[in-house]
């Protein structure tokens, strides 16, 4: 690995206009690669310090999979399980075929939602959800939002094609009736608190923190400010399996070298089994989700786990990375990457929206500099 190719890439990206960037790469649980530069305040006067909070998107997926991973190891739910065993909600689907809206007799499983095959979409103004946001407002739960969604009929029978989606949302509802807690105070148990994770939360729909970076967002006039917006989570007591998360560099370091190390912290706790982050690396993905994901979202040599993207023929892409990488990304740009054959993770940050350079350039540019 060279770090001066890894630093000249990184100070180019501020020089074409990213207003901060961090990174940093673990192995075997000893921190050997860091690198930061820009600003973090709309003034362009505050330089980055390492310690600032981002929107982490759907990075938080990644946290989600693993809580439910968790609760599969602990032989409390099956990825085989229906999903309406947790959801009744669930029980009575209706599907779109061949023009109608049919009820669907095939079975939506825990499996379909993890591997974004469910035949949701990412629609955050479907009608259920308008419907309780008018009941419930601001106090709207988890629980209540996501038994919402199914008053739209999914876009196609589970498990035969591919889409990005709100999956992963429903998987969050699911890690509620499974463990009784809200989805934050499981996560706080779960996987924050052992990993010392002290500065990882939910976000609120709109967010003034001290510490926050500020978001910019890729349009006609550039890359310009926004407000600290979070439209995934949908009330302020929603909590977003999917999108939900701030967070900073450092924390989601030490939860990228933990996965990446089987499951095992720096400090030696354990908060998942080997044998399951395998499970998480599986790709799920049939013939044509295969071609969705490579066509709709780009992913070529990729197949897609249990909420991760897994690099499965490197040489498509003329990349020095090993099969089994795994890891994903976020709305403004940030990525997790990691390994469990060389024990190595990354995890990059930024905060800016709409930036196409991020997903096509800037992660595959980090994935094969890690592993040149």
């Amino acid at each position: 690995m060279n770090t001066a190719k890894i630093d000249q890439f990184l100070d180019s990206l501020v020089e074409r206009g990213i207003p901060s960037v961090d990174c940093m790469i673990y192995k075997d649980h000893q921190l050997i690669y860091r690198h930061m530069c820009g600003t973090t305040d709309a003034q362009k006067s505050r330089a980055i310090q390492g310690d600032e909070l981002y929107l982490m998107f759907s990075m938080t997926k990644v946290q989600t999979m693993t809580a439910v991973l968790q609760l599969v190891e602990r032989g409390l739910l099956s990825l085989e399980d229906e999903v309406s065993k947790y959801l009744p909600a669930y029980g009575n689907l209706m599907v779109k075929q061949n023009g109608q809206v049919v009820p669907l007799t095939t079975p939506l499983r825990i499996k379909h939602l993890l591997s974004m095959q469910s035949g949701l979409d990412y629609d955050l103004d479907r009608p259920g959800i308008r419907r309780v946001l008018q009941e419930k407002g601001q106090a709207a739960t988890t629980r209540e939002l996501v038994d919402a969604f199914v008053e739209t009929p999914l876009k196609f029978v589970p498990g035969e094609h591919y889409e990005y989606s709100l999956s992963h949302d429903v998987a969050a509802a699911i890690v509620e009736v499974v463990s009784g807690m809200t989805f934050g105070e499981y996560l706080k148990q779960n996987i924050w608190e052992p990993l010392h994770m002290e500065r990882t939360f939910f976000a609120k729909p709109m967010n003034d923190l001290e510490g926050l970076a500020t978001q910019y967002i890729c349009n006609e006039k550039g890359i310009v400010p926004m407000e600290p917006s979070c439209n995934y989570q949908l009330s302020e007591c929603y909590e977003s399996g999917g999108a939900g998360l701030i967070s900073c560099t450092e924390d989601y370091a030490v939860f990228a070298d933990t996965m990446a190390c089987g499951g095992i912290s720096k400090d030696g706790v354990r908060i998942i089994k080997p044998e399951t982050i395998e499970l998480m690396k599986e790709n799920l993905l049939g013939e044509a989700s295969m071609e969705e994901i490579k066509n709709n979202m780009g992913r070529l040599g990729y197949g897609y786990g249990c909420g991760v993207q897994v690099l499965l023929q490197p040489e498509l892409l003329n990349s020095p990375a090993p099969v089994g990488v795994f890891g994903w990304d976020g709305a403004a740009g940030s990525c997790i990457i990691m390994d469990t054959k060389s024990r190595m993770s990354l995890v990059y940050t930024q905060h800016v929206r709409n930036c196409g350079m991020a997903y096509g350039e800037i992660h595959p540019g980090l994935r094969d500099l890690m592993f040149e």
